[in-house]
């Protein structure tokens, strides 16, 4: 498996509806995309759910390096270059990717990324393994869709992302975004626990 994520920070007076329309009309248009497991189409509204700016951005998990490698030289991603720029493309390999019980129905609402240094004398197996036992304690959640962690080695980080069917909780840990699309051609072919 392969995630990647990217956004683009929007001017505080954008209209975020451009963008909740971008995501209805573009959305579809991975519903069958191979070698896809998810993309979320997200987004952080200044003023809402601790947002302190306009941020639009896709989440993707792929059943491959290859399949995400393919995007970028693909017209779909040429279409976001035109309209935001080229952003910065962070990559991981997932330590753990899992299906949760909202997977089913297929839609989610709100996306969680909490991000976690590890400590500099931390054991790396230690830190790994508790990692994806909170992954799949998450994934356990009746509102989980579906729930993957990864190391970021450039960092030292552990990224967990969460998708969830259920109306944002301000007391989750990390950045909540929207979630205004979801293409989820793979979600059913992750392992659930």
């Amino acid at each position: 498996m392969f995630a990647m994520q990217y956004e683009h920070r929007l001017p505080a007076d954008y209209d975020m509806q451009v963008i909740r329309d971008r995501a209805a009309t573009r959305g579809p248009l991975w519903d069958a995309t191979p070698g896809l497991v998810l993309k979320a189409f997200v987004a952080r509204t200044r003023g809402q759910g601790g947002s302190h700016a306009n941020l639009y951005g896709s989440v993707y998990l792929w059943q491959d390096a290859a399949s995400a490698m393919r995007l970028l030289t693909t017209e779909k991603f040429r279409i976001v270059t035109d309209s935001f720029g080229r952003p910065q493309v962070p990559t991981w390999l997932p330590l753990d990717a899992l299906a949760g019980p909202a997977a089913a129905a297929g839609t989610a609402k709100t996306l969680y990324r909490d991000t976690v240094a590890l400590a500099s004398n931390a054991d790396i197996a230690e830190a790994v393994a508790a990692a994806a036992a909170r992954n799949r304690a998450t994934a356990k959640r009746a509102d989980t869709v579906a729930a993957w962690v990864v190391l970021d080695s450039a960092s030292w980080q552990l990224v967990w992302f969460t998708l969830s069917s259920a109306e944002p909780d301000l007391a989750q840990p990390g950045e909540i975004y929207q979630v205004w699309y979801l293409a989820g051609p793979g979600i059913a072919a992750l392992p659930s626990v």
